[in-house]
């Protein structure tokens, strides 16, 4: 099964992006053959930026991310929202990719799930 989920918020300041990665994470657990696809548009992309560091006991969606990929997900971030918001390439961590919303719309079309966060 293939699951989209489309995150909007920031990663930090409100929990949408947290809880949106914690169902992508419990999907992957609950059965491998679910595909997550993470695309994360507008303050959102600031969630794959790499080097993120958090008080200890507190959430790092960086290393949330790295789970969904660990679990054979994708991590894709809308480019003209990197653009809008000065975030280069080189500071994503690695595994997530810049894309389009030409990608978002064919990931979208093909998805048996689609979650807005």
């Amino acid at each position: 099964m293939q699951v989209l989920l489309i995150l909007n918020d920031p990663p930090y300041g409100t929990e949408r992006c947290y809880n949106g990665l914690r169902l992508a994470l419990a999907l992957a657990k609950t059965d491998p053959a679910i595909n997550a696809t993470i695309f994360l548009m507008a303050d959102a992309v600031v969630a794959a930026k790499s080097g993120q560091k958090t008080p200890d006991g507190y959430y790092n969606v960086e290393r949330m991310l790295k789970g969904v990929l660990a679990a054979k997900g994708q991590v894709l971030l809308c480019g003209t929202c990197m653009d809008a918001r000065g975030l280069a390439d080189s500071e994503v961590m690695s595994g997530a990719k810049r894309s389009t919303m030409a990608e978002l719309a064919a990931i979208t079309a093909s998805a048996d799930k689609v979650l807005v966060f």
